[in-house]
């Protein structure tokens, strides 16, 4: 739902708030407040029904995911297959939406993304053996630093537009 409205309901308001709900997040996840939270019951329902749409909305949905994934207290490893699970499930329901919606836009892209898919089968193949030497603790710093940096860029995109 969220990829469909992206296509005609762009708004640097949500973008903003966006941004910001991803800076908290990270915050949060870096001074260790993150861990007084969790997921349970519909909480969880509805969580994922709030992430997905809002990344929908404004065109980045990891950043967003893996936040409410830091509220599972989930092992690194299950992190990372969890988030990758739930990606590819995302993109097989979004991309034949920007297919029908962007195509002639995609299509001049396609070198550009030939290179972008290569980058990823590269980098999952090169974090894995990086993610097997992270402590736990490390890791999920790291995670909050990412979101946090996100959330920046994302912010810092937005009002500059």
């Amino acid at each position: 739902i969220g990829a469909l409205l992206h296509t005609v309901f762009q708004n640097l308001v949500l973008t903003i708030i966006f941004a910001c709900l991803l800076i908290l997040a990270g915050l949060l996840g870096l001074t260790g407040l993150s861990n007084k939270f969790s997921f349970k019951g519909p909480l969880v329902w509805l969580a994922g029904g709030i992430s997905g749409l809002f990344g929908g909305l404004v065109g980045n949905q990891g950043g967003i995911r893996s936040a409410a994934l830091l509220g599972f207290k989930l092992e690194k490893n299950q992190f990372v297959a969890t988030a990758t699970g739930i990606a590819l499930m995302v993109d097989a329901a979004r991309v034949p939406v920007y297919l029908a919606t962007q195509w002639s836009q995609l299509a001049a892209l396609w070198p550009l993304i030939l290179i972008i898919t290569l980058g990823v089968i590269i980098g999952t193949l090169g974090g894995r053996k990086i993610l097997e030497k992270l402590p736990e603790p490390v890791f999920k710093k790291i995670v909050s630093a990412i979101i946090l940096l996100i959330g920046l860029l994302v912010l810092f995109q937005a009002l500059s537009s």
